[in-house]
């Protein structure tokens, strides 16, 4: 097991390593520059000494070189359009990207858990046919196009609940007006990650309940309810697991539509903002931060594989 979890750290290092030169590169490389140095009435001898002072003029292997050590001794530099420390940034967007993200995946789990055991269950009927629609649909809508249509229906025409933001600017904060702006960003972001999760979680239960342990588990005189919670879902839970890894990274830190579109302040708006002003400090932060996350949960993935199957060892 020791073994095991420094080979994985050693790997991680390394992917880390990795995916930081690449987008790096990448993200220097690219035509144009920093907002900042851009403006149309900046004096472009002024806008030369910045670029200096900010050390953009020197050789990428250089500048990667200066970042890389500064973010071991935890400096992940400052914002150019900001002005703070990028670290300060993304420390001020996690806890509202945690909600809104946190908030869809409960409600992708609530949701997947109950509906495919009863789809699994009662296969082929009105209700399977359904839960099949519904994750079919949830992976080919286009995330936009949701968020417009929910925007266009209960904010413009019905005028239940706000279109934007956070919080209602210009009113004490509450609970309730928190809510009322969390509703529909969470229902949109939750769409996806349901019908992976019914995609999945189906499959896996109609084969688990084919099994021959479970028929046996019937045959002693079990009843349905222990029959599925001791001895079916446990078994099932393992795709569940696999999909979860993937998600939570990607909700965390890929809800770049949903955020944008709700106005929502959160991890994603600030990735979109950085990379249209080719905030580059940023930028690096974001991208470094949902690596780790990426790490992290494949990582806590695998030893959870042991907690649910006792069968499977890690090496």
């Amino acid at each position: 097991m020791v073994g095991y979890i420094l080979s994985r750290i050693g790997q991680s290092l390394v992917l880390l390593l990795l995916v930081s030169a690449t987008v790096f590169v990448l993200v220097h490389a690219a035509p144009g520059g920093p907002a900042l140095l851009n403006q149309p009435d900046l004096d472009p001898a002024v806008a030369k000494a910045m670029a200096a002072q900010l050390g953009l003029d020197d050789p990428i292997p250089l500048q990667y070189t200066r970042w890389a050590r500064h973010l071991l001794a935890g400096d992940l530099g400052k914002s150019y359009q900001h002005g703070l420390p990028t670290a300060q940034l993304v420390r001020d967007r996690i806890p509202h990207s945690l909600l809104l993200s946190g908030t869809a995946l409960a409600l992708a789990i609530l949701l997947t858990m109950p509906l495919n055991t009863v789809s699994a269950v009662y296969r082929y009927s009105v209700l399977d046919y359904a839960a099949t629609v519904t994750a079919f649909v949830g992976v080919s809508i286009p995330v936009f196009w949701l968020a417009i249509l929910l925007i266009i229906v209960f904010s413009v025409t019905l005028g239940w609940l706000p279109s934007a933001g956070m919080v209602t600017v210009g009113v004490p904060f509450t609970v309730a007006d928190l809510l009322r702006h969390l509703l529909m960003p969470s229902l949109v972001l939750s769409t996806f990650p349901l019908a992976q999760l019914t995609r999945y979680v189906r499959a896996s239960l109609v084969e688990v309940l084919a099994q021959d342990y479970v028929r046996t588990a019937r045959a002693k005189g079990l009843a349905e309810l222990d029959v599925l919670g001791r001895h079916a879902l446990r078994n099932a839970l393992i795709p569940m697991l696999t999909v979860l890894g993937v998600l939570i990274p990607r909700l965390l830190g890929g809800a770049v539509v949903t955020e944008t579109i709700f106005a929502w302040p959160g991890l994603g708006r600030l990735a979109v903002d950085a990379a249209v002003t080719r905030d580059y400090p940023v930028i690096m932060g974001v991208t470094m931060l949902v690596s780790v996350l990426v790490i992290v949960s494949n990582f806590v993935t695998d030893l959870l594989y042991m907690a649910v199957d006792p069968r499977i060892t890690l090496r």
